[in-house]
């Protein structure tokens, strides 16, 4: 202890205290980076959300059966619009716990409206009806409410009860929908337009009374009406007049259907994700062109000292907390002869960096071949080999996931994104089979060449599937109006983008970073504008999210004084949009709720059952 005393003495004797301070800190600095350079692990951050344990799942289909039948669907086996819109609007019914009974009207006898809460009509031609077209307005007329999803056909029929939906004048032509203005109040992202790809004269000109509530038209304010509701007596009718019929637009369709009881209540997911394929991973292969030429340095010292400080401070900006999946090597040999990789420093450091700000790690590849046999043939569409075995494939896989654990042990790595987002029927069935410590597959929500497409929905063997919607920092039309419409029908995000999207030219290369960069943040800008509810989670957090969705039932109960909400397999917590069109929201018991926009909130439930007064 005297040591100590005269130690402390001679530092307040010191004449150069400000040296040591500043040296000080440049010694913690130095640790600091030691740290991240050596591969110093990071002990994972406890997760926002958890898994469900597998005993317990309850699939999205096995609840959907237990719906009560309160919409009745029209449909018309005859009519290729109808046959199209059906294919969207069974999982959109599904996904928003709409119970139903379908009726094809060229085979099937229309039953007693009365038994039923909505009915949707998914027909462009209403002649097959005949008089029944009469029977559904006057049980509109009585309260009931009815959806026309499909641009109606202006013809005998539609003629005698247009003016019934708000219609003062109309013609036998049609215009083109080149773009669609949502109003703000109406749809998460709304109060601007948004550019249809393709576009054709799939919307009626009509003129609406000034009765009609228009929620969407063509072009901008002032265009022809495509969305709109008009009172009817008691009741109500919405009509969609835009004619697409894709799984792009079905956030619309979701939309429309909530306009049409006094409180339309159905569940969501909550979560936007983004993905950082083939990260960690050695540097990619590719042409560096256009990075020589704005920056002028190699492909390796680009993504350690300009890409990955900028993915960094987007990360910062909007609250974005990256999933990396890894790459272990660029080898494209299947054979099943493995190479363990060596050069690590790599994966460690820019692994512990995405671990460090509250991101997450997962699996991509053993190498980039994707996990099919040689009963899969790509042809001339993807430069990719096939694994000569099925012990060859595993042997590979498992590679990944000892390597993985080897450089970041005390993490769950429970992710896998397909390479390429292609997976086999024999690839599939082995992630399920011999990887239990794989939870979650993240590939495409959108169909293409071998694409493994999904719903987000938790499959059969309790895998849960959660599709990325969106990709690349270029961000097309096609992929802002799927966002949009995601964020209406599920109210959820899921992008992914490469570190070698810099070296390609079909994913804008060419543009340079700083104008990739420049629109990346301005997709992250809009949707944090657009819906600030919006929860950032990493793979195993959406996963988790998708399971707690996926099971719940909604049942409701609307009365001149509350909303009453049941809420079936309820785990811990659940989310569910509520759209209000009679009155205002007062005081909540089980649950928070937040307005997004308009008569649209978002419900947080902490209880099964939820009470909302109505003011």
């Amino acid at each position: 202890s005297g040591f100590l005393v005269r130690f402390i003495k001679k530092i307040r004797n010191f004449q150069f205290k400000g040296i040591l301070m500043i040296l000080g800190c440049f010694i913690l600095i130095a640790a600091a980076l030691f740290a991240e350079r050596s591969g110093v692990q990071y002990q994972e951050k406890k997760r926002q959300i958890s898994y469900i344990d597998k005993d317990k799942i309850i699939t999205e289909k096995e609840a959907a059966d237990s719906l009560k039948k309160t919409c009745l669907v029209l449909r018309d086996s005859s009519q290729k619009e109808s046959e199209q819109a059906w294919i969207e609007f069974q999982r959109i019914f599904m996904d928003m716990r709409v119970g139903t009974d379908v009726i094809d009207v060229q085979k099937d006898t229309i039953p007693d409206l009365d038994a039923y809460e909505t009915v949707v009509l998914l027909l462009s031609d209403l002649d097959p009806l005949k008089e029944k077209v009469l029977d559904i307005c006057e049980w509109v007329e009585d309260g009931g409410s009815a959806m026309f999803a499909l641009t109606l056909q202006k013809n005998t029929y539609v003629s005698l009860i247009e003016q019934k939906l708000g219609i003062i004048s109309s013609g036998y032509e049609n215009t083109e929908v080149d773009s669609i203005y949502f109003d703000k109040e109406f749809l998460i992202g709304g109060g601007q337009a948004y550019t249809i790809m393709d576009p054709y004269d799939s919307a009626w000109e009509v003129e609406l009374a000034e009765t009609a509530r228009v929620y969407a038209r063509v072009g901008d304010q002032s265009g022809t009406p495509v969305i709109w509701e008009e009172d009817y007596g008691k009741g109500r009718f919405v009509v969609d007049n835009f004619g697409l019929y894709e799984k792009a637009v079905r956030g619309f369709y979701a939309a429309s259907y909530s306009l049409l009881t006094d409180a339309g209540v159905y569940p969501v997911i909550n979560g936007s994700v983004f993905y950082l394929d083939d990260f960690p991973s050695p540097v990619p292969g590719g042409d560096g062109t256009y990075v020589r030429r704005d920056y002028n340095t190699n492909i390796a010292d680009f993504y350690s000292n300009i890409w990955w400080p900028d993915m960094m401070s987007l990360a910062a900006e909007h609250g974005v907390r990256y999933t990396g999946v890894m790459i272990e090597n660029y080898e494209d040999e299947t054979d099943g002869e493995i190479v363990k990789q060596t050069d690590t420093q790599r994966f460690q450091y820019f692994g512990n960096m995405i671990l460090h700000q509250g991101g997450e790690l997962g699996y991509h590849g053993y190498n980039h071949q994707p996990l099919s046999l040689s009963n899969v043939d790509y042809g001339d569409v993807l430069p990719y080999k096939t694994w000569i075995s099925m012990k060859a494939m595993q042997d590979a896989l498992g590679e990944l996931i000892r390597f993985g654990k080897e450089m970041f042990p005390g993490t769950e790595l429970s992710v896998y994104v397909p390479p390429s987002n292609v997976l086999s029927e024999e690839g599939r069935k082995m992630l399920a089979e011999k990887f239990p410590e794989i939870r979650t597959i993240a590939s495409n929500y959108f169909s293409g060449e071998y694409a493994y497409v999904q719903e987000f929905e938790t499959a059969d063997d309790g895998i849960v599937e959660q599709p990325r919607i969106i990709s690349g920092a270029i961000i097309d039309d096609y992929m802002q109006m799927a966002a949009l419409s995601e964020l209406n029908m599920h109210f959820v995000n899921s992008h992914f983008m490469h570190p070698d999207d810099l070296l390609d030219e079909d994913r804008g290369a060419a543009l340079g970073w700083e104008k990739l960069r420049a629109r990346l943040d301005e997709y992250m800008t809009w949707m944090n504008e657009s819906a600030p509810s919006l929860r950032n989670l990493t793979g195993s957090e959406l996963a988790g999210a998708v399971q707690r969705y996926g099971a719940l039932t909604v049942d409701k109960e609307i009365t001149d004084q509350e909303i009453r909400i049941h809420l079936g397999n309820f785990y811990d917590e659940a989310y569910l949009m509520v759209r209000i069109n009679d009155g205002t929201p007062g005081q909540v018991t089980g649950g928070e709720l937040t307005n997004v926009t308009g008569n649209h909130y978002l419900l947080h439930a902490q209880e099964s059952e939820v009470v909302i007064e109505r003011n």
